[in-house]
């Protein structure tokens, strides 16, 4: 499967957030959940400044997550959620269309894709969801921060 990979410049852009470890199997219940306790906690959409994301890292036991929405100011922390931000510089994206499941695929293109065309991964990527899960073919744009090699 062929993927459209860019690569932009971007500046450093504040979140609102909910952590938590969770077993892969728990990703989808926990995401949906911070979505709502993120837009309960900043007041609605209004203060919305692009697509909900998450971020994962794995450990032993499963993935810590983040997620949550980017925020037009930075928030205070409000029972479980957090402000964060999500970084500045060059990001290689790629943007993906299908069920979730193909994400990791799509991870692997982007890695490689970086490798071929003298880019290092620079941070922790992460996903923006441009469609819901009721979509039946979502787009998820893919962003990795990265440096030239």
């Amino acid at each position: 499967m062929s993927h459209e990979i860019t690569i932009e410049q971007r500046y450093e852009q504040p979140t609102a957030v909910v952590s938590g470890r969770v077993a892969h199997d728990g990703i989808p219940e926990f995401i949906g959940g911070a979505f709502g306790e993120v837009l309960a906690a900043i007041g609605g959409e209004n203060s919305v400044a692009g697509p909900p994301f998450a971020r994962y890292d794995i450990d032993g036991s499963g993935f810590v997550v983040e997620a949550g929405f980017p925020v037009t100011e930075p928030v205070t922390a409000i029972g479980r959620v957090a402000p964060s931000r999500l970084p500045g510089g060059t990001v290689a994206t790629l943007r993906y269309v299908g069920a979730y499941e193909g994400l990791g695929d799509a991870y692997g293109a982007l890695e490689e894709w970086l490798d071929v065309n003298g880019f290092t991964a620079a941070g922790r990527p992460w996903e923006c969801y441009i469609d819901g899960p009721e979509a039946p073919e979502p787009r998820t744009l893919v962003c990795w921060p990265c440096t030239r090699s």
